[in-house]
């Protein structure tokens, strides 16, 4: 045989022996439907949530007023307000107490005062004020409503004083922003970041521990033994409620010396509120575990679930500024909750009344996805 034959079956033989390698990877991801599925998935997920869901600007705020005289100018103001469309009111208070609690508790983003004798004061020309008050926790969501405010004067008073443009400004709106005066982001980041970091790594701790057992060949042994689904999944998660809270405690510790994060409210409450979360995260994940065939599948479905975790709960992108089908999803995501929990306890000081919904709510996830994860675990036993 020639050098020129030995040479062109060389080639030859590299190239089917590459075909060959290219149709087996093929005909395995084939086999592999859970992989496959994620990569459809994950790129129209990331499209349809960026192109629908994300609101860099949003409108329709939830908004509370303190109406202390029903007066034509009052009216008009608040007409004017909802003109500018950042402004929705869904709620009208009578006490100042009220108006405190709805935005401690985050129900509201604003709160619009308009004090008893407003409209006589103007017409005297005494230069009234009129109090907007916002939750600048999130200083994207309340800065360009906050920005819009400049308009509402002109508005409300062309048809009710003057027939035209007020020739001065007869009165002045005091726009208060409350628990983050300056827009600090870091106030902003640095208490989202826990429950980010917390559903990052507790997802990806279990979602590895039964499909580690089976890739191990060591679930036989544990199927041997006397022992309940129950008690191999507590026994599993135990540990990881302790890394959660050391992962927890590093970062809120780091918030507070290195950044100056305030901690206005009860530690004592916000370790409590922190382990529904961190079990949620973990009975999610554990799930993951039992539908899962290998590590690869696990680590893919935990980001899946990471995914909308991240964009639809409040931590990058305003949750008021989300479509109502988005905040639908958003409020079946632990970690929004948990945002809103652990901004609320850090920077407002707020109170478990303050936040009895979200703490509910964390409580039938955890509820939902721990017999969720029993049930799978059940099966895989059987």
């Amino acid at each position: 045989m020639s050098a020129t034959e030995t040479s062109n079956g060389g080639a030859r033989g590299f190239w089917q022996r590459t075909y060959a390698m290219l149709v087996k990877e093929f005909l395995q991801l084939r086999r592999d439907r859970v992989s496959f599925a994620m990569i459809v998935m994950l790129p129209i997920m990331q499209l349809l949530l960026f192109g629908y869901a994300i609101n860099t600007t949003p409108r329709n705020l939830p908004t509370a007023v303190l109406l202390q005289e029903d007066s034509d100018l009052g009216r008009s103001i608040l007409k004017a307000l909802q003109n500018t469309a950042y402004f929705r009111f869904t709620r009208e208070v009578h006490t100042v107490a009220e108006f405190d609690s709805l935005l401690e508790s985050g129900k509201v983003l604003f709160g619009v005062e308009i004090p008893r004798g407003f409209e006589r004061a103007v017409r005297r020309g005494d230069k009234p004020a009129l109090l907007v008050a916002a939750d600048a926790t999130d200083p994207v969501a309340s800065g360009s409503a906050l920005g819009a405010l400049g308009q509402i004067a002109q508005s409300a008073l062309k048809h009710d004083l003057y027939a035209g443009d007020p020739p001065s400004m007869p009165f002045e709106i005091r726009a208060h922003a409350r628990y983050n005066p300056a827009a600090e982001s870091r106030l902003n980041i640095v208490p989202g970041l826990v429950g980010t970091i917390l559903t990052m790594t507790m997802l990806i701790f279990t979602a590895l521990s039964v499909t580690r057992e089976i890739e191990r060949g060591t679930m036989e042994n544990l199927l041997a033994m006397p022992i309940t689904p129950v008690e191999v999944m507590l026994g599993k998660i135990i540990p990881y409620v302790l890394v959660g809270f050391l992962q927890a405690t590093i970062i809120i510790g780091i918030g507070y010396f290195l950044f100056q994060v305030p901690i206005l409210g009860s530690l004592g409450m916000l370790a409590l509120l922190s382990t529904l979360f961190i079990a949620a995260n973990l009975s999610i994940g554990y799930t993951f575990s039992t539908i899962a065939q290998n590590q690869l599948q696990a680590m893919q479905m935990s980001m899946m679930f990471f995914l909308p975790n991240i964009l639809l709960s409040g931590f990058m992108f305003p949750f008021a500024g989300m479509p109502v089908w988005a905040q639908w999803i958003g409020e079946a995501l632990p970690l929004t909750h948990y945002i809103r929990i652990v901004r609320a306890i850090m920077l407002k000081g707020a109170s478990l009344e303050n936040l009895q919904y979200d703490a509910i709510a964390l409580c039938v996830l955890v509820l939902v996805a721990m017999s969720i994860a029993v049930t799978r675990f059940r099966r895989t036993l059987d």
